[in-house]
């Protein structure tokens, strides 16, 4: 219990994170990127090739059912791949904040934001204390 107090400790004193530790953020943020950017070529492709099921021989009614699910599907594929975009677009922000060195720093309290936090969100600017602190949308 110690030890761990002792490297909170070390980290609350620490104004931003080591060269080392930067580099472990930018691996992390390179492969969700590749991720997100294969993620986001199938949204699209998924968007552009929507109307190539040849519904062309089926009955009239059915293709109007289809025609209204490929619309729905469009506009649901168009969403994700609008939220996947900025995801990357954060992404690529992070990777600028670790070239900067202010990576990992919270933008609302200047602390530094919990490397288990950012392992699992590496895009993130607000500490989870920041975070409670913004009024819900």
């Amino acid at each position: 219990m110690k030890e761990q107090e002792k490297i909170q400790n070390t980290e609350s004193k620490k104004n931003r994170y080591s060269d080392e530790e930067l580099e472990e953020f930018r691996d992390i943020i390179l492969n969700k990127l590749e991720k997100a950017k294969a993620d986001l070529k199938l949204l699209t492709e998924a968007i552009s090739t929507g109307d190539e099921n040849g519904t062309d021989d089926t009955s009239p009614t059915f293709k109007v059912l289809e025609e209204g699910y490929q619309v729905l599907s469009k506009e649901e594929n168009g969403r994700l791949a609008a939220r996947q975009q900025k995801f990357i677009n954060n992404l690529e922000n992070a990777l600028i904040r670790i070239e900067n060195k202010t990576y990992g720093i919270c933008r609302v309290t200047g602390k530094l934001i919990p490397k288990e936090r950012l392992r699992i969100v590496p895009h993130a600017t607000l500490s989870i204390e920041a975070k409670l602190q913004q009024p819900r949308a």
